[in-house]
């Protein structure tokens, strides 16, 4: 605690998480001109902050709708890019949360904060950034991983490892989101302070800068290798685990490309606010729509999730049958009366496909047939089933 507070603090610093005083931050946002290019605050709520809120629900809903798909949905759901995507959807349903936060005591509010609690505000969203970062780069690794070096492990042996990994992502996120706050912060140098984040020190903003450059070059590295990889490698695979390869690989990169897009103008504004000295950047005392549009980020995931994944669809629009039928918005008559005519058609083209068996038995020797499997109830029929119970 003592080493982080020697980067921007004086020695006679007084202790912030005994302070209750509101007029530390009055002070940082007036001396980086942040007070000054404040909008004058209405009466009530206005409409952007009602947008902002609604859309930060509808992220946390999305992202938990995800989560609840592949913790309950998924038959695979112990294979490792599910975890992967659990993880992802975590940290964004974590982003879409520290977003309602951080509306709800914005504005006037912002100065009634403690330091404690400002810091704690603002560290929730690099947390989640954070977490976001290191599971594209565990996704990386784990793809790099079985792609280059097809090592056959234990099923068992893998899960555990990947469950090791993201607990450690975590831990890793959470150290550096809250640095801030165990003292990292230039509560007591005002020179040092940004403009974006008036409490914030400019040597953190540029530290986790350049922690998340390294980390999504790393990851930019490893996909350019894997693509190569399958490249090159089109006579020692198959074509169809090639196809398969490479489908995965493109939904993986999409995902990379939309965060890049989301939060690349947040970290230039962030690269701008370290070399530009405070009153002197127009753009920095009004970033509302940089960071809505970096939060816009956890909106795409499961979008991307549901168009890359199969299963995952299966299980998301499960998800919604369930609950559709369980709140009384669908009629399960309908469902019923689907199921029956679709039972029937079913029979009905059985059945003729037998009264052509039995016709063609007598041209020509048919081979015996293969033990049929069980057929699985639908996802309505269980859901009809768990609503009537």
């Amino acid at each position: 605690m003592e080493f982080l507070r020697s980067f921007s603090s004086a020695s006679s610093c007084p202790d912030i998480y005994n302070s209750t005083s509101s007029s530390l931050i009055l002070d940082h946002y007036n001396f980086t001109g942040r007070l000054q290019h404040r909008k004058p605050s209405k009466k009530g709520v206005n409409a952007i902050t009602i947008l902002f809120l609604c859309f930060s629900i509808f992220i946390i809903l999305e992202n938990l709708m995800v989560l609840l798909a592949v913790l309950f949905g998924v038959r695979l759901r112990h294979r490792w890019i599910f975890i992967c995507i659990a993880n992802i959807a975590l940290s964004d349903l974590l982003t879409g949360s520290a977003y309602v936060v951080n509306i709800c005591m914005s504005g006037d509010r912002t100065f009634r904060l403690s330091p404690v609690l400002w810091l704690i505000r603002e560290g929730l969203l690099f947390v989640a950034l954070a977490a976001s970062i290191f599971s594209l780069l565990l996704i990386a690794v784990e793809r790099y991983a079985t792609m280059m070096k097809p090592v056959h492990q234990k099923t068992a042996t893998k899960t555990y490892r990947i469950y090791i990994m993201v607990l450690l992502c975590w831990v890793t996120a959470l150290i550096i989101g809250f640095l801030p706050l165990m003292g990292w912060n230039c509560v007591c140098a005002l020179r040092s302070c940004s403009t974006l984040l008036p409490l914030y020190s400019k040597s953190y903003i540029l530290f986790a800068l350049v922690i998340f450059f390294i980390i999504l070059l790393t990851i930019g590295a490893l996909y350019f290798a894997i693509y190569c990889h399958v490249r090159s490698s089109t006579e020692t695979i198959s074509v169809r685990s090639r196809k398969r390869s490479l489908r995965l690989l493109k939904a993986v990169i999409s995902i990379v490309g939309v965060f890049m897009v989301c939060w690349g103008p947040l970290f230039i504004l962030l690269l701008v606010d370290f070399f530009c000295n405070s009153r002197n950047c127009s753009t920095l005392f009004n970033p509302e729509w940089v960071i809505a549009m970096a939060v816009l980020n956890s909106a795409m995931n499961p979008l991307i999730y549901s168009f890359g994944s199969l299963e995952l669809r299966k299980a998301i629009a499960t998800l919604l049958c369930c609950c559709c039928l369980k709140a009384g918005l669908c009629d399960p008559k309908t469902f019923m009366s689907n199921e029956t005519s679709s039972t029937s058609g079913s029979r009905h083209s059985s059945l003729r496909n037998s009264f052509s068996k039995v016709r063609n038995l007598s041209t020509s020797p048919q081979p015996e047939p293969k033990n049929s499997k069980k057929t699985r109830l639908s996802s309505t029929t269980s859901c009809l089933s768990a609503s009537s119970g």
